[in-house]
């Protein structure tokens, strides 16, 4: 008998985009149980969703996106778990893989695929190029494929290893947190076709909430020391906060974690851009565009 599933499909006052991720998660062709839970994060529910399959509930945790997703994990009582952000979409077939990989490897607490950047209409894969992400990757470089709306996790081990932080300002970067603690365990494992469309770009419900993104990444520095210890990795986390805090003005500061950056990699790419923001050359806002128009981010 094959393991049931059930989708979190965290949201926020996108009806439109919502209902189309929702219908994605449910036109999967699984030969198992499939139901969804849509949980609505300081928001009305719509119990115009409510169906056989679907369950409609209030976030009952912290509010923000962390808490969001562990309500609907708790709501379930499924053999395994999956994400959906709500201005995301599910290809065909991705359950099914995905499935068929994790049950795999019995030890294995979450299972990734690869994604579909859409900005603009323009689709751009991204791939991790393995069938096997380790911590030591995850510290090193970030996977981009490795992205919540890809993951389906066994929910007992989900449950053990502590779910999703809510501890993390403005839940950003959770679902990077999620998978180093998966993957501390074991290996995640990754179905290296795009699976999931992402929409990309300025739109992001996190796209301009650089104040919190800084806060987050030092977060990250604080709670993984590997960071600061991998040379890539510590200046692409410190590259990163530079370049928010010139979006936001700290100038200053901008200066410093761009200084910080280069001790650790000399050739850290964000620097540039983070001092042209810092110096008023070119806002932050149209770096940004110039890197999503390329399926990229900071």
């Amino acid at each position: 008998m094959s393991p049931s599933v059930g989708v979190v499909l965290p949201t926020h006052n996108r009806p439109e985009l919502l209902r189309k991720a929702l219908a994605s998660v449910l036109a999967q062709e699984y030969d198992g149980e499939l139901r969804a839970v849509v949980v609505y994060d300081k928001a009305e529910p719509d119990l115009t969703l409510v169906s056989e399959r679907v369950e409609v509930i209030a976030n009952t945790r912290t509010p923000g996106l962390a808490g969001a997703r562990n309500s609907g994990v708790q709501a379930l009582d499924t053999d395994l778990v999956a994400f959906c952000d709500d201005d995301d979409v599910w290809l065909p077939g991705k359950i099914a893989a995905q499935v068929t990989a994790l049950e795999a490897e019995p030890d294995a607490v979450l299972c990734s695929s690869g994604i579909l950047i859409d900005f603009d209409g323009r689709e751009l894969p991204r791939l991790a190029e393995t069938d096997r992400v380790t911590y030591d990757a995850l510290i090193k470089d970030r996977v981009m494929s490795v992205h919540s709306s890809t993951y389906l996790a066994r929910r007992a081990a989900l449950v053990e290893i502590g779910m999703v932080d809510e501890t993390i300002p403005g839940s950003q970067g959770e679902d990077w947190d999620l998978a180093l603690r998966a993957a501390r365990r074991h290996a995640i494992v990754n179905v290296d076709e795009p699976f999931v469309r992402v929409l990309f770009g300025l739109t992001s419900h996190y796209a301009q909430a650089w104040e919190t993104k800084v806060d987050a990444l030092q977060w990250f520095l604080e709670r993984y020391p590997e960071i600061a210890r991998e040379p890539g990795a510590a200046g692409r986390v410190y590259g990163q906060i530079a370049f928010g805090c010139a979006t936001i003005g700290r100038r200053r500061d901008a200066v410093r974690w761009a200084g910080r950056a280069l001790r650790a990699n000399p050739r850290e790419r964000r620097v540039p851009f983070a001092l042209a923001v810092a110096s008023g050359v070119v806002s932050g806002k149209r770096v940004l565009l110039a890197l999503h128009t390329r399926g990229r981010g900071i």
